[in-house]
């Protein structure tokens, strides 16, 4: 769904509506402050965690554990640079502390070729309490274990979200007016008010589920309503690759709603033009803009112009001249509310959890389909995103439900992410050890040293361009 100037957010209440509120000035202070906590807290968590998975079965290996850190005391990722921390304290073979580079954290096992690229392991024998010393398997449960913990966290959270609140799902049959549409579902020949009946000739019951029946199941076809007929709109993979590309800016499809409003910004030039609460708009220069996205349309393509607007207010139809921004806005916080109708579905204690095994599988999935449409989709790397992009999908007010929910999100990503098997991430060195089980020779550990410049310049490469999407 869209507004006027493109910013919805849920906001869950005690009933059993879902309220929707638009935020027109996202940039206050305040809200920025409520997005940098929360974002703060969800990456403390599972940064945490995850680096206890490794110290976990580090200890329980008897391995020595050097240092368990949130965030890094040096320059991730030059290990030699700007060492300090903002906190420390030891307690017995290990030094716990808080490292003043806020993007991370680590846990320091001795033994282990690491981010501390320290060249001295490959020229002496590993020493009994080192990781380099222990069986394949244990190491191999080392570096497995802040990967398991992010995925067993993401699926607990995912089971108890659904519990204490159920899921909000938007019925189809309770579309009056049907789906509204961006331009890629446009092209794929879908039309605004079409009603979706099904994907690949498999009934759907809640819109929330089309896009991903879509992508997940790689569709040929999707069934609509139109004007009374069925029509049926072929989908090709290039077309899904399109959609999984665009979908961190995009709806795709959404709830199509009259074209009415709820409120007015003051001094905005909706204001100016006398427009209030309730004024349903009929008209952009006598182009009929019955429904929102009609109006969204005819309203950019007057942008930084002046338009005229024709409006009804109770049996009067008014019409009233309007300066449109450079942004092809007014100022206006448009009214869904009263159109979109959507049903709270309850689960118990063992169906929230099966739930929450599906909803973490089909992130997974969504995320490993991502990454190869990144490889795939010309420009779609455009869409790889780092913390700004992380920041930017938490909401302006503090909302417990979705936070956990992003939460669930990011770790599930975290585990995928330090799976792949790229050296100095975990994945590169389970397919190390991985080769080792196979071949039943080990790894020298000049190799993993050397691997691990390899992967340093594909980590920090990635960190910049990943954390410079605020620029693209």
């Amino acid at each position: 769904m869209k507004t006027e100037n493109g910013h919805i957010k849920q906001v869950k209440t005690n009933k059993k509506t879902c309220h929707i509120i638009v935020t027109f000035a996202r940039s206050k202070n305040t809200n920025k402050h409520m997005k940098l906590l929360q974002l703060f807290l969800s990456l403390t968590i599972l940064v945490t965690l995850h680096e206890f998975g490794h110290f976990f079965f580090a200890k329980r290996f008897k391995c020595r554990v050097d240092k368990f850190y949130l965030f890094f005391d040096f320059l991730f990722p030059f290990a030699g640079v700007l060492n300090f921390p903002l906190f420390k304290k030891k307690i017995g073979d290990t030094e716990y502390g808080i490292g003043w580079f806020p993007f991370g954290g680590y846990v320091s096992i001795a033994g282990m070729v690491d981010e501390q690229m320290d060249k001295s392991l490959t020229e002496r024998p590993p020493e009994p309490w080192e990781m380099r010393a222990k069986p394949a398997w244990q190491r191999l449960l080392i570096m497995m274990g802040g990967i398991l913990v992010n995925l067993f966290l993401g699926i607990f959270i995912y089971w108890m979200v659904l519990f204490f609140w159920g899921k909000e799902t938007l019925p189809v049959k309770n579309l009056t007016y049907g789906i509204s549409c961006d331009s890629l579902a446009l092209q794929m020949g879908f039309k605004n008010g079409d009603k979706v009946i099904s994907v690949d000739a498999k009934p759907v019951t809640s819109l929330n589920r089309v896009t991903l029946e879509i992508i997940m199941n790689r569709a040929k076809t999707v069934q609509v309503e139109r004007n009374g007929a069925t029509v049926n709109i072929p989908i090709t993979n290039d077309q899904i690759s399109l959609v999984l590309k665009n979908l961190k800016h995009s709806d795709f499809i959404g709830v199509r709603t009259p074209a009415e409003v709820d409120s007015v910004i003051n001094g905005s030039p909706a204001a100016q033009a006398g427009l209030k609460h309730g004024d349903k708009l009929l008209a952009i220069n006598k182009t009929p803009t019955v429904f929102f996205d009609e109006f969204q349309h005819e309203i950019r393509k007057n942008a930084d112009k002046t338009a005229e607007i024709t409006y009804l207010r109770n049996n009067d139809t008014i019409v009233a001249k309007a300066a449109v921004t450079k942004e092809g806005t007014i100022g206006f916080f448009a009214e869904h509310n009263k159109f979109i109708h959507t049903e709270k579905v309850s689960f118990g204690i063992g169906q929230s959890f099966v739930q929450g095994l599906d909803d973490a599988y089909e992130t997974l999935v969504m995320q490993a389909k991502q990454l190869v449409v990144v490889f795939t989709v010309k420009d779609a790397h455009k869409q790889v995103g780092g913390f700004y992009t992380m920041y930017k999908t938490l909401p302006d007010e503090w909302d417990w439900e979705y936070f956990w929910k992003r939460t669930a999100l990011f770790s599930l990503v975290l585990a995928f992410m330090n799976f792949l098997p790229v050296p100095m991430l975990d994945g590169g060195y389970i397919v190390f050890i991985l080769i080792e089980m196979i071949s039943r020779r080990k790894v020298p550990d000049k190799v993993l040293y050397y691997a691990n410049y390899v992967g340093l310049v594909i980590i920090l490469g990635l960190m910049i361009y990943a954390n410079t999407d605020f620029l693209r």
